[in-house]
């Protein structure tokens, strides 16, 4: 994927003035990188999508310090970096001896943690997939789909979803739940193909 230093630094601009949906578009733009860098580092791809996730909630809290120094995505890859080795020191796992290049993080696969090169059937693959996702999602029930979103999208806690859906934790678990189960139901099969 091409970087566009401009428009990335529009964005974060956008985001730096409270534009929550800039910073969504940077997520979309940067979430399959993420996950492949993650990937590298924990083999768990629910451990991967939950310190993904991490990184982006860390970087939009600390948007405001980023100065356009580097990149976002190096901004953002340092970011992930420490996320992954912080999440590793957590559960008393070994850290991989040497970092993966940020140039090099572009050529991650996030299901197999494997380097590949982007070739143009794989992109198609990922743009069906990432389409299913955003059908199954816009298809779902309001209360699943506003959870969902609040934790996927937006990056908050189960209590914070509780807050803003006025409504006990346990059931903010339950609509996550049923959401991600019929977004894995539509997925599987373009998974297994691919």
């Amino acid at each position: 994927m091409v970087e566009h230093p401009q428009a990335d630094q529009q964005l974060v601009k956008r985001v730096q003035k409270g534009d929550k949906a800039a910073f969504d578009m940077l997520v979309l733009k940067y979430q399959h990188r993420l996950l492949g860098l993650v990937g590298s580092y924990i083999s768990d791809y629910q451990e991967v999508q939950d310190v993904a996730q991490e990184a982006f909630v860390k970087a939009y809290r600390a948007i405001d310090k980023f100065r356009g120094d580097s990149s976002f995505y190096t901004w953002l890859y340092r970011i992930a970096v420490n996320t992954a080795k912080n999440y590793l020191v957590s559960k008393g796992r070994k850290i991989p001896e040497s970092d993966i290049d940020v140039h090099d993080a572009d050529f991650l696969d996030s299901a197999a943690s494997l380097r590949v090169v982007d070739t143009p059937e794989r992109n198609l693959y990922r743009d069906e997939i990432e389409q299913v996702i955003h059908d199954v999602i816009r298809r779902l029930p309001d209360e699943l789909r506003t959870a969902v979103m609040l934790r996927e999208f937006d990056g908050l806690s189960y209590d914070e979803i509780a807050n803003v859906m006025d409504c006990p934790v346990g059931t903010v678990r339950s609509r996550i739940f049923r959401a991600r189960e019929a977004i894995d139901k539509e997925v599987e099969p373009l998974l297994s193909r691919g």
